[in-house]
């Protein structure tokens, strides 16, 4: 069954929210990248964001960046999205090895220690717009709900999760972001407020079979939901060997002509699918 984000609106307007299963998209991300359990737990969480923040985008030319630098082995994560929920990432380590939380949990914000998350949206303008914000916890759904309240003054609510299997690839993965709009009631708030203090995680509700318009539901309790519509987000990386080619020749003669006088091969790495792209000295010359 292929991944889904429903979007949907709930108490006339006030409320907008987003539920996501990415379970096959974090699941590539793993198998791409060989990552070990926690960090597998970091680098899903992050894609699960960007392809619901992804998807709020105006533009189908703009790009959203989300990068966390933390001061834990994993070191840093570097998630891309665009409007359709197509993402792609990476992180600077793939394999860590720390002990579990007391709880049996996979230790997230242990591995990801303290540090800044930013966020970039390339909207086509000039400059890009930049927001930095501290990790409060290294949870990343608590970090991402603390930059949206201070970086773009939106109250809201994020909940992540992923739950790796025993084989270590991805049993569940999922989230869901819910933000109030200004004009949002005091008896509104509280309201989902009370939802939101009886849910659990996402993927124990994922585990129990629950849909995401049930997730939505209990959620949005009392409050009137509807769903407008519906994406499939997907891991996607655009490189090529042709988009690779461009890049190379765009160095220009001098270096092209250096590497070809080493007559070897050149491998060009793409860190967000785990991509190589060999070049051997005939290719180059056709590049110049």
């Amino acid at each position: 069954m292929s991944d889904r984000i429903i979007r949907a609106t709930a108490a006339d307007s006030m409320i907008r929210a987003f539920v996501a299963d990415t379970r096959e998209l974090v699941n590539t991300a793993y198998t791409k990248h060989h990552t070990s359990p926690v960090v597998t737990a970091a680098l899903g969480r992050l894609l699960t964001a960007g392809a619901i923040m992804g998807i709020t985008q105006k533009s189908e030319s703009d790009l959203l960046t989300i990068k966390i630098d933390g001061s834990g082995p994993i070191g840093h994560i570097m998630v891309t999205a665009d409007y359709q929920g197509r993402v792609k990432g990476y992180s600077a380590e793939n394999i860590v090895d720390i002990p579990l939380k007391p709880n049996g949990k996979l230790d997230v914000s242990g591995a990801l220690g303290v540090g800044v998350l930013t966020v970039i949206k390339d909207m086509g303008l000039k400059e890009p717009y930049v927001g930095t914000t501290e990790l409060v916890s290294g949870e990343i759904a608590e970090d991402l709900t603390y930059y949206y309240m201070v970086s773009e003054q939106v109250p809201s609510s994020i909940g992540l999760g992923v739950l790796v299997d025993t084989d270590y690839s991805v049993k569940y993965a999922g989230g869901f972001m819910i933000q109030l709009m200004p004009f949002a009631t005091d008896e509104v708030i509280d309201k989902l407020e009370a939802n939101l203090s009886k849910v659990t995680s996402v993927t124990n509700l994922l585990g129990e079979g629950k849909s995401l318009e049930d997730i939505l539901g209990i959620l949005l309790e009392g409050l009137d939901p509807e769903v407008v519509d519906e994406v499939e987000p997907s891991f996607y990386c655009s490189c090529s060997k042709e988009r690779v080619s461009r890049a190379l020749a765009s160095l220009g003669k001098d270096e092209l002509n250096s590497m070809i006088e080493d007559a070897q091969p050149i491998n060009v790495h793409c860190d967000f699918c785990n991509s190589d792209y060999e070049f051997t000295p005939d290719e180059l010359k056709e590049l110049l």
